[in-house]
């Protein structure tokens, strides 16, 4: 066990939106929500899945919705609290052992942290995705037959509800329509959990992963190139592309950001191009027309030259960016996981080919 103070969250809020893949919410927004807690209530306490026990119980609390929306519709800040409560009075359970969040994010990383302050409860060092997904069945915990249900769901406005559904896919159906009735973004609490299904179905070390990510991003002592380096090795990574943003498509629409980006080359990318659609995360990544990456594998966008992590909804024209490409945690890589998240649920007419394999293949053609 140890406490996750004030620098501890500087650095998880910057790596969660690394590993979020251009959703997960504004790290920044994320980050000022943890600090104020922590101020208010001291630093939060964050254990390993290795010291809880089986018969533990949890649950998670996060943001759903599009991303953009929480720029201007900002939580009041009792509702992560208020919807945590509720479901775990609905479940009849009146000791919560701790919460965790449910995807990496710059938002919903934090959540959890917020809720583990006020109400003195661990964090635990896992989540359900080891990156971010736009949908609620989008979850490690549902490839291996857990319910979403029983789910709280509220609102800045004091709207509050419980769903039980007959899967999860209804789940994120219902769920999304009343977030969207709900001004495109809600707070939710689902995945009630024992700590043995997160022994067995979560993704371990997330948060610490976040906070090394996010150390290496804000190192103030090495070079942009010395500190790519180090942050591709700790994420088995590539650097896909160097590039310059010279178009945006997007939208709002059924409580997601759609759309997509042009960039245009520069540096060792030069006379090239590259194409990325997003839902809310970054799904498919073209380079001159040829699929380099793809969904479940992890497709992100940083600063040029911070390397800080840029989320969809701060996309804009003239912006540089290297778009950093990564394996996907391998219960995305099963057939199930890839049935879940991969190209073609969204629409895409690709078969799931994992990234080391199409790089090779990009690497081969260009020899």
């Amino acid at each position: 066990m140890r406490y996750i103070d004030k620098e501890a969250i500087e650095h998880i809020a910057i790596g969660a939106a690394f590993l979020g893949t251009g959703g997960g919410g504004d790290p920044y927004i994320g980050k000022m929500m943890a600090l104020s807690a922590i101020e208010k209530n001291g630093p939060a306490k964050l254990y390993s899945v290795d010291e809880i026990e089986d018969e533990d119980f949890f649950i998670p609390a996060a943001m759903m919705g599009a991303p953009s929306v929480l720029v201007e519709k900002f939580p009041r800040g009792d509702e992560f609290v208020k919807v945590f409560q509720k479901l775990a009075k609905y479940i009849g359970k009146e000791k919560v052992t701790g919460t965790y969040p449910m995807e990496a994010g710059g938002v919903n990383s934090m959540i959890p942290i917020v809720v583990a302050a006020q109400l003195d409860i661990p964090l635990i060092d896992c989540d359900g995705m080891g990156r971010a997904f736009p949908e609620l069945q989008m979850v490690t915990f549902n490839l291996d037959g857990i319910s979403a249900t029983p789910m709280a769901i509220t609102d800045e406005k004091g709207n509050i509800g419980i769903f039980e559904t007959i899967d999860n896919k209804w789940t994120e159906r219902i769920a999304r329509s009343a977030t969207v009735e709900m001004g495109a973004s809600s707070l939710i609490s689902l995945y009630p959990t024992t700590g043995a299904q997160i022994k067995q179905s979560g993704v371990h070390h997330i948060i610490t992963l976040s906070e090394k990510i996010g150390e290496i991003i804000s190192s103030k002592s090495k070079n942009v190139k010395d500190k790519l380096h180090e942050l591709l090795q700790l994420v088995s990574g590539y650097e896909l592309f160097q590039g310059k943003i010279v178009d945006v498509i997007r939208e709002t629409k059924g409580g997601f950001n759609l759309g997509k980006m042009n960039l245009e080359g520069m540096e060792v990318n030069k006379n090239e191009s590259m194409k990325v659609h997003f839902q809310n995360e970054n799904l498919i990544a073209e380079k001159n027309d040829q699929v380099v990456a793809m969904t479940p594998d992890l497709i992100c966008l940083v600063d040029y030259e911070t390397l800080l992590p840029v989320t969809t909804e701060s996309l804009k024209y003239g912006k540089r960016v290297r778009v950093i490409g990564l394996p996907a945690h391998e219960k995305w890589r099963t057939n199930k996981g890839i049935e879940t998240a991969g190209p073609k649920y969204f629409g895409y007419d690709y078969d799931y080919v994992p990234i080391e394999e199409l790089v090779k293949k990009v690497v081969a053609e260009h020899v």
